[in-house]
């Protein structure tokens, strides 16, 4: 099959599987967001995945994948909520005269992301320590103290965050 063929081929399943699926995946996202708005966005952007990695006549159970496809994004759209509120009540606190471009702050919004999905597969007591350390500027001590751990637990969970960050970093790390 010539290439333009295969390729057109390949549109008409894509667009059969939004056309057939989109309507329930909106509202099944729907029902777990607060707004309208963010729900389409999410639907939209759970198409664009499947179209960017997947060839739709492949999809066995479309209802599954796109749920499971969606699931993802809807965690990660919470994860991301909590950490803008996390963000925005630290800047309340601050002096009227801090003040962050909004060029910064969005760097700095995809930055503490960043980490969060590097942190994400320890465990939450290791993920406690290291941003009660980096994040609020905790010594391994007072940190033991607080959540009554001897510190060399302390070091040890900071020693398992490193090493978690660096491994995922990967080359990137060292460029």
């Amino acid at each position: 099959m010539p290439h333009n063929a295969n390729h057109s081929v390949q549109h008409d399943e894509m667009h059969s599987l939004y056309v057939n699926h989109h309507s329930w995946l909106f509202t099944w996202i729907r029902k777990r967001l607060d707004s309208p708005f963010d729900a389409a966005d999410l639907t939209q952007d759970t198409f664009l995945r499947i179209h960017a990695k997947q060839n739709a006549a492949t999809i066995k159970e479309p209802k599954a994948y796109l749920a499971t496809i969606a699931k993802g994004l809807v965690c990660h759209f919470y994860r991301r909520k909590s950490l803008e509120q996390a963000y925005l009540e630290l800047l309340a606190k601050q002096p009227e005269s801090f003040v962050i471009s909004p060029e910064n702050e969005f760097i700095i919004l995809q930055t503490l992301e960043e980490v969060d999905a590097l942190l994400n597969g320890l465990p939450s007591q290791v993920k406690q320590v290291f941003l009660l350390s980096q994040i609020e500027g905790k010594k391994y001590q007072q940190i033991a103290d607080d959540m009554q751990l001897s510190l060399a637990t302390v070091k040890r969970y900071m020693k398992q965050a490193y090493v978690k960050c660096f491994v995922l970093m990967g080359d990137d790390f060292f460029e």
